[in-house]
């Protein structure tokens, strides 16, 4: 189930490939995956497929002879082993299977390149959780299965597409065939789901858990997964029918160095890069008691045994463990050295026992992670090893030691993105234990989680935590940047009182400390507290001040961040031309060099100061820009310029356009939960209200329900059609041609490539797409690709732009 598109795939490279190996973590379904391609080949004319289980097999050298058990080889006229093999097969037209060949890899690697090379009709399909590295293996991850996002926790029929929930519910109504899935617990399947990583055989235990338990009694007990999910199949390989067995038999299969490596790495549960690895794992020269940890591993009788010193070949090995004084209870410690991390780290992803995690490429580093099931097996080795506490002291370290280095540099500490941010979970998780323990380190990773949380706009959460350590926070410097991150958060809450009394004692702090960068930022604070309040005079003059410090700093990018925030006050404060001049002086600096969110603004600022001006078409190209990096929904920085043009068609006498982009915006605030600056609301529900003054009622509900139902890629791509904005390489409707979107110098795009950026434009999905058109996933994907290279563009808002400007109305009525 769920794997229609792997199977397509599957036939179409052991077509090609005579060596194809399926790997991934235990429990993701390669057994049985390999097992319904089997069984399709076998049902050919003229192909055979034969299936060999080498699970119960432990020695090595007895594959040959095992293999040709399993294949009714006789040994005769003196062949045995590989000689009867070879014989046997010849010329003829074979599938092989060998399921399981991880811990038997190095063996089976070096007989199927001898029978590759012998039998020339032979093709092999492999099961293991690392690749046999075989010259022409062709390698194929069985991923986990697909799962809906959180965001559609609100669409049941979006729930029920998930593969891994009907999965779930395939399997719960064979356990009980009672089960009827009630009113709202789709989402309760989903979270399940999700909690299982999608993996198929954590999913199947669970949903057998379904005669005795609620959904959300299930829920609650995958806090202790490897207990819950129990009871497999008694027909099934030992591995399979526990989760925690299929875990185990990878863990076993691991040298000295990489269960050190293994079991340490589960501290991290938001996932790592190589530093962050590094840094937990690795044992400091000279360690402190904390540090230390007994070695040792339980065998299947529940002894304890020493590991050995590390031996063999192949990624991770052949380093060694380095022995030092034991402190742990069970035997001497292994010492672990840095520069052995990463190759252990990728030892570890080749069996399959950390995932790699897509899309954070694009930050430099790659990044890994252990599926939650598996990492609850690591904790328990961990804590069996008496390595958790020295683990956890090392993983305080490292992230108090990032938080304290991201706040040097720069004066507008909360709006900067650091270096904690893909470390959030982790750092939630530190900050958790630290509290537990009155750890020292607790305070400055509270504080670095809130401001992560802040950024976020996780407001209540960020003003929580603060609110337990404000009181705790030594030096005014320190102090001063806790307050200034409260008064920010208050704020956005509207909590005006709130706001002006953390900045005011935010800006006491910094006029007492050394570095006027601080108070730099405690005034910034204090003058977005008054603006909050409507106090426009007093925030000119109290950003006026915060530039005067700034100008002292030499660091051009908070200098114009700085001219920025006193251009928004003045025109608040109705000293439009001030506020241009010192938006001309600002915005070179803030394209090339301000974080997304600050450019956001910034244009914005830009187009409603045009506006203030009565330059409308100036105005319309500052909004359509934030809306070609910033598209609505994704953050509250998005609606501005929505509103802005609701403006801007409402000047030009576009009423319906007026109305319609005002109802998406407004829906859109609905759904994330947030207000815009009174100020601003303010000039738009004026400039609505006289719009629906000149409108007939009935064409008012209808232009507003319209706008309501645009979301997404199509709402982007209505909002910018007919505007005067031009992304690098675009070229006008002339240009391009009726039925075509390309970039110049680059070749037009195919009728299917066309046909797949125009439902990209209308708001689809690849897996709908894929339906739409009667196209695997895959296939889709690879088109988009394409797309993005012809057209030069990099994300599907983009794509939906350049669709925007020759397309129809998005929806009929509109």
């Amino acid at each position: 189930m769920g794997r229609e598109r792997e199977l397509s795939r599957l036939r179409t490279l052991l077509r090609s490939s005579r060596l194809l190996t399926l790997t991934g973590p235990g429990g993701v379904g390669k057994t049985r995956l390999a097992l319904e391609l089997a069984g399709r080949v076998r049902g050919g004319r003229t192909d055979r497929a034969q299936w060999v289980a080498l699970d119960s097999l432990q020695d090595g050298e007895q594959l040959p002879q095992a293999l040709a058990g399993a294949l009714g080889v006789r040994e005769r006229g003196g062949r045995a082993g590989v000689e009867a093999l070879v014989h046997a097969l010849g010329t003829r037209t074979m599938l092989i299977v060998l399921d399981n060949c991880e811990h038997l890899a190095e063996a089976c690697a070096l007989l199927a390149a001898t029978l590759l090379a012998r039998c020339p009709r032979l093709r092999l399909l492999t099961t293991s959780r690392e690749p046999l590295r075989v010259p022409g293996e062709v390698v194929f991850r069985v991923g986990e299965l697909s799962l809906s996002p959180a965001a559609e926790d609100h669409d049941t029929a979006a729930l029920l597409r998930s593969e891994a929930v009907r999965l779930f519910l395939a399997r719960a109504r064979t356990s009980d065939a009672a089960f009827e899935l009630g009113s709202g617990e789709a989402r309760t399947v989903a979270e399940i789901c999700r909690r299982l990583d999608g993996l198929p055989l954590a999913i199947e235990l669970a949903a057998g858990r379904v005669g005795s338990l609620s959904l959300p009694g299930i829920l609650h007990g995958l806090d202790d997964q490897l207990s819950l999910l129990t009871d497999g199949s008694r027909t099934g390989p030992g591995r399979h029918r526990e989760l925690g067995a299929a875990i185990d038999w990878s863990h076993r299969l691991l040298d000295p160095l990489e269960r050190v490596v293994f079991r340490r790495l589960s501290a991290l549960g938001g996932g790592f890069d190589a530093e962050g690895a590094a840094a937990v794992c690795a044992d400091a020269e000279g360690n402190d008691g904390w540090d230390r940890g007994g070695e040792g591993d339980r065998d299947a009788g529940g002894e304890v045994r020493g590991e050995g010193v590390a031996h063999g070949g192949g990624i991770g090995r052949g380093d060694g463990v380095h022995r030092g004084e034991g402190a742990g209870p069970q035997g001497p410690h292994s010492l672990v050295r840095p520069e052995q991390v990463l190759r252990v780290v990728c030892a570890l992803e080749a069996k399959s026992l950390i995932v790699r995690v897509r899309g954070d490429e694009p930050r430099g580093t790659s990044r890994f992670r252990q599926l939650s099931a598996i990492r609850a097996y690591g904790m328990d080795r961990l804590a069996e090893a008496g390595e958790l506490p020295g683990t956890w002291n090392r993983a305080l370290r490292w992230l108090a030691g990032k938080a304290s280095g991201a706040v040097t540099p720069g004066v507008f500490l909360d709006t900067v993105e650091g270096p904690l941010a893909p470390e959030q979970e982790n750092l939630a998780a530190a900050v958790a234990y630290s509290a537990a323990r009155s750890d020292h380190r607790h305070v400055p990773l509270a504080v670095a989680l809130a401001r992560l949380q802040y950024q976020q706009e996780q407001l209540t959460a960020a003003r929580t935590l603060l609110s337990g350590v404000l009181e705790r926070v030594r030096g005014p410097e320190d102090r001063s940047a806790a307050l200034a991150l409260a008064a920010r958060s208050a704020c956005l809450q509207d909590d005006h009182a709130a706001a002006l009394a953390f900045a005011q004692e935010a800006v006491a702090a910094g006029r007492t400390g050394p570095h006027p960068g601080r108070l730099a930022n405690a005034l910034d604070a204090l003058a977005a507290a008054r603006l909050c309040r409507g106090e426009f005079s007093d925030a000119v003059a109290v950003f006026a001040e915060c530039l005067d410090v700034v100008r002292t700093l030499g660091c051009p990018l908070d200098l114009a961040l700085c001219r920025h925030h006193l251009a928004w006050a003045l025109l608040q404060a109705g000293r439009t031309a001030e506020a241009e001049q010192l938006m001309q002086q600002c915005l070179p600096e803030l394209e090339t060099s301000a974080p997304p969110g600050q450019l956001t603004a910034a244009l914005h600022t830009a187009g409603a100061i045009r506006l203030a001006l009565g330059d409308v078409d100036a105005a319309e190209r500052r909004f359509a820009e934030v809306l070609l990096t910033t598209p609505p929904g994704e953050s509250f920085h998005g609606l501005y310029p929505l509103e802005g043009l609701a403006i801007v068609a409402a000047e030009r006498g576009d009423l319906q356009r007026s109305l319609r982009l005002y109802a998406a915006a407004a829906a859109m605030r609905r759904r994330i939960d947030t207000e815009p600056e009174a100020h601003w609301w303010r000039q738009v529900e004026t400039v609505v209200a006289r719009v629906r003054e000149r409108v007939h009622p009935s064409g008012v509900s209808a232009a507003m329900a319209a706008g309501r139902r645009l979301r997404g890629a199509r709402l982007v791509a209505y909002a910018l059609r007919g505007t005067q904005v031009r992304s690098v390489g675009q070229e006008s409707d002339q240009e391009a041609g009726p039925g075509r979107v390309r970039a110049v110098g680059q070749p037009p795009l195919t009728g299917r490539e066309s046909a797949v950026a125009e439902l990209v434009a209308e708001g689809m999905t690849n897996q709908q797409i894929a339906s739409h058109l009667g196209l695997a996933k895959s296939t889709v994907a690879g088109h988009l690709d394409r797309v993005r290279d012809k057209l030069g563009v990099r994300s599907r808002t983009q794509i939906a732009v350049r669709v925007a400007g020759r397309s129809a109305d998005p929806e009929p009525g509109l």
